[in-house]
């Protein structure tokens, strides 16, 4: 038996609608710009651009229901409501006509973001790690399983503060699909079981504050809500 110097950290997981087991989290990859009108609000030209990824560490999870600290080192914290593609088979180099067959299933997430530290690091030409992946910063919702929804290809995407709708679009209207963001990130490097996939969020994103409530939800998939709490203290 391996012995550590300090009692390893419990695997981060998620729950599965109608299951008593859970989704037990590997990594959380997160495609950048994948709405065209959200990639217009961010200042960049979206013709189908190919994608890019940046990655979220497995315990910034939150549950749907959860309350989310304000993060430190930010003035300016952003929703980003997505479509969750829950990977539940090894692969690599996917064909886009298969990608199918390595999704276990699909959740609505909300990739929580520190706009001012983003861009800061974006016009230096940095890493986005200290605007995206935070503590607290991968909200998600219970994973529908493939078997019991099939693979969505549309339905309404939207995201409320206070009751006030933000963001309201389809996911039809992604510029990458799920099929291709899947064989695109297998060429890459092998997905895993338990990777999730944060497919990209529709134009509206904007600023929290604590006390907001964030409600939102993806046709066919389900609603979450959060609440913004002050932040933490101490250690």
């Amino acid at each position: 038996m391996t012995a550590f110097i300090f009692e390893p950290m419990p695997t981060p997981s998620v729950e599965i609608t109608g299951e008593s087991t859970r989704f037990p989290v590997r990594r959380i990859f997160c495609v950048g710009r994948n709405y065209e009108a959200h990639a217009r609000e961010m200042g960049r030209d979206p013709s189908r651009e190919f994608p890019f990824f940046f990655t979220k560490p497995a315990d910034a999870i939150v549950p749907d229901g959860g309350d989310v600290p304000y993060p430190p080192e930010t003035e300016n914290f952003h929703y980003e409501m997505e479509l969750v593609v829950a990977i539940g088979k090894a692969g690599f180099q996917i064909k886009t006509e298969d990608a199918h067959e390595y999704i276990y299933g699909y959740a609505i997430g909300n990739d929580l973001t520190r706009r001012d530290l983003q861009l800061e690091a974006r016009e230096k030409g940095r890493p986005w790690d200290w605007g995206k992946a935070f503590d607290d910063s991968a909200v998600i919702g219970p994973i529908q399983k493939a078997s019991d929804i099939g693979h969505p290809t549309t339905g309404r995407i939207w995201i409320a503060v206070n009751g006030d709708v933000k963001q309201d679009q389809d996911i039809a209207d992604l510029i990458w699909d799920v099929e291709e963001i899947v064989s695109i990130l297998s060429h890459t490097m092998r997905i895993q079981p338990g990777d999730l996939i944060y497919t990209g969020t529709p134009a509206g994103v904007g600023a929290m504050s604590v006390g907001d409530t964030i409600t939102g939800g993806i046709e066919g998939v389900g609603e979450h809500r959060i609440q913004i709490v002050a932040p933490r203290e101490g250690v």
